[in-house]
């Protein structure tokens, strides 16, 4: 039920933090990955420490002719595409009177615009595969509000809502579509928030039940589930993997 095995996995942002932590789940799991990233220096690194076949492929998820070729190349190099994760994202840390329109335009762009470039050309070849899955990655902050961070915000939110439109519209065609909503995992991202947020990580470990920040390994098993046959069943969803924070009173 949940092996992966003859599958290929396009992860965006898949060369570190939580997207090469669901990396690892997929290869473990039998899936074929192509870490897309940026970076191609960090992006062979994942590819080599993932094994089993893994691909990098450089792209700019803001670029719609650099996405095109992203799904070009993946299916000239491993044949077809099943699995999309939806994992890029930056974050500008400005209070709403602050934050530029340049600033805010970069952020929706790599957050949320990408998953819909991404989600769009992904989409013909899992429809003549027969079905697939997408999994885009939200945030808390799809559901809470957060003063220093409107357009990371704004983005995440939308994304939740882009999840239940792919879900509902590709459901005929037997493509799963989800959301996965991090708690404060222990990211290069959340590094530099706690250098630029007075207390922040005193109050995260104050909120979270689990009494910890959250790994990228804690991606893993959610990865699998999600894009294996066990969530046949399951679209449309948006999945907190946070510890409890959003249960805490």
């Amino acid at each position: 039920m949940f092996e992966l095995n003859g599958k290929v996995a396009i992860v965006t942002g898949g060369n570190g933090g939580i997207g090469l932590g669901m990396a690892h789940g997929l290869a473990g799991a039998g899936a074929r990955v192509v870490v897309a990233g940026r970076n191609r220096e960090k992006s062979a690194a994942a590819r080599e420490e993932l094994g089993g076949g893994a691909v990098a492929i450089d792209v700019d998820v803001t670029r719609e002719d650099s996405v095109a070729s992203l799904i070009r190349r993946t299916v000239e190099q491993c044949g077809r595409v099943d699995i999309l994760v939806n994992n890029a994202g930056i974050n500008i840390r400005k209070p709403p009177e602050v934050l530029t329109l340049p600033e805010w335009h970069e952020v929706l762009n790599t957050n949320l615009t990408s998953a819909y470039l991404c989600s769009h050309a992904a989409y013909p070849e899992m429809k003549k595969a027969g079905g697939g899955k997408i999994i885009n990655i939200g945030s808390m902050m799809s559901i809470f509000g957060a003063g220093f961070a409107p357009a990371y915000a704004a983005s995440k939110g939308g994304i939740v809502q882009f999840t239940k439109a792919c879900a509902s519209g590709w459901a005929k065609d037997n493509i799963q579509v989800n959301a996965i909503l991090p708690g404060w995992i222990d990211t290069a991202l959340t590094r530099r928030a706690r250098e630029q947020i007075p207390g922040l990580h005193e109050n995260v470990l104050k909120r979270t039940p689990a009494g910890r920040w959250g790994t990228g390994d804690d991606f893993n098993g959610i990865a699998v589930f999600l894009a294996s046959s066990a969530s046949n069943f399951i679209t449309g969803a948006a999945i907190a993997v946070d510890g409890g924070y959003s249960i805490q009173a």
